[in-house]
C-alpha cells in the first residue's frame, strides 16, 4: 500500500491520487471527542458499499506509544458524517472542510500531471545527451527545484524532515507544484533547442518570474 502524505498547506491526507482526512482531524475542528467521532462514523445509516469506499479503518501511535484506531475519509465520507453535525459553527466547519478537500484534489490533478509528464521530461535529457549520466537527470530536475523553491530537492527533505530519497512533490503547496509542472513542460521543449544548461536555467528563471508578475497583477 502507498504511503499517505500529509500535505502541509491543506491539513489533509494523499494516498494514490486520492485525498482524505482523518477522524482525529474532525474531532479537533468539530470540537468533540475523538472516540465520539469514532462511535458517529460506526452508527452512520450508510451501505456497505459506501462505507468500504469512503471509511478506511487505520490506527496511529499515542503519546504512550500505544496504538489508537482512528478512520481516515474521502470527501464524500466527511461530507456524509459532517451532515450529522448542526449549529452555525459546524456549518462554518463543513463549509471550511468542503473548500479544503476542493483545493486538495485540485492540488492531486496538478501532482499527477507533473508525475505523467516525467517520462518526457526523462526522455528528452536523454535524447540530449550521447551518454546519458544520472547527474543530468538530477542537475536538471534541481536546477527547477532551485528556481521554485529557492532550495535543491536535498535541502528541501532536510528542512521538512522527509526521508532521503523520498519525492519531494506531494509536500508542496499548489502554486508550487503547478510552477514545477510549468517549468518542466517547458524544459522538454528547451533541453534540445537550448544545449547550454546556465543558459536554460536564465530563460527558466526569466519565465519563472514572469509567472509570478502575473500572479500579482
Amino acid at each position: 500500500m502507498s504511503k499517505l502524505i500529509l500535505n502541509p498547506e491543506y491539513g489533509l491526507y494523499e494516498r494514490n491520487g486520492q485525498a482524505f482526512c482523518s477522524s482525529r482531524q474532525v474531532a479537533v475542528e468539530f470540537e468533540k471527542e475523538h472516540y465520539n467521532v469514532l462511535r458517529d462514523i460506526e452508527n452512520l445509516d450508510c451501505s456497505k458499499e459506501f462505507r468500504a469506499f469512503n471509511f478506511e479503518v487505520s490506527s496511529y501511535r499515542s503519546e504512550q506509544n500505544k496504538k489508537v484506531p482512528e478512520i481516515l475519509m474521502t470527501k464524500d465520507g466527511f461530507t456524509f458524517l459532517a451532515m450529522g453535525y448542526r449549529g452555525k459553527k459546524a456549518a462554518r466547519f463543513k463549509e471550511a472542510y468542503i473548500k479544503r478537500f476542493n483545493e486538495m484534489e485540485q492540488f492531486i490533478r496538478s501532482l499527477t500531471a507533473a508525475k505523467l509528464e516525467h517520462p518526457a521530461f526523462t526522455e528528452a535529457i536523454m535524447n540530449a545527451h550521447e551518454e546519458p549520466k544520472h547527474y543530468h537527470f538530477s542537475n536538471e530536475a534541481d536546477m527547477i527545484n532551485r528556481i521554485v523553491l529557492g532550495m535543491s530537492a536535498k535541502q528541501f527533505r532536510e528542512l521538512h524532515g522527509i526521508a532521503k530519497g523520498e519525492s519531494i512533490r506531494p509536500y508542496l503547496s499548489a502554486e508550487q507544484i503547478k510552477a514545477v509542472e510549468t517549468l518542466q513542460r517547458v524544459d522538454i521543449g528547451l533541453i534540445l533547442a537550448v544545449p547550454e544548461f546556465e543558459q536554460r536555467k536564465q530563460v527558466l528563471t526569466q519565465y519563472f518570474d514572469r509567472l509570478k508578475l502575473k500572479q500579482i497583477a
